[in-house]
């Protein structure tokens, strides 16, 4: 029987961006940016909050990702680097080292390649990994 693995990410919402910090048994990962919370328009919001099983993805372009297949209304979400989400991010969620503002931050790469080892080795074991997304807190404006 399969064991099944749950990563957090625990969100903040701002006008400018989402940003979030993903844990695995207690232990932070790394922190996430994303788009702003838009009602799950596609391309143009931050998936909504609830728990997703992670999946292998191969894409021509950009190989072997994590994928969240099954997100309602939406299609092709993934976790790829990325250090400013309204200009890098269609509706996917991007790994940071450390958060620079409202959907921005930095060391994209080596957060998605930290994340992306623990997410494989689990796989690796045959076991299923899954992503809960939660609220955190509403940031004021600036």
């Amino acid at each position: 029987m399969k064991t099944r693995h749950t990563l957090f990410l625990r969100r903040t919402y701002g006008e400018r961006g989402t940003n979030g910090q993903i844990s695995y048994q207690g232990q932070h990962i790394c922190y996430t940016i994303e788009l702003p919370d838009r009602n799950n328009v596609r391309r143009l919001s931050c998936i909504p909050e609830g728990c997703y099983r992670l999946e292998k993805r191969v894409y021509p372009k950009n190989g072997e990702q994590i994928g969240i297949p099954h997100v309602l209304r939406r299609e092709a979400i993934l976790i790829h680097a990325a250090n400013n989400a309204m200009t890098e991010l269609m509706g996917c969620i991007a790994p940071v080292t450390s958060l620079t503002g409202q959907g921005t931050g930095t060391g994209s790469r080596a957060a998605l390649a930290e994340l992306k080892a623990l997410v494989y080795a689990l796989w690796d074991m045959g076991d299923e990994v899954y992503l809960r997304i939660v609220s955190d807190s509403v940031i004021p404006d600036a």
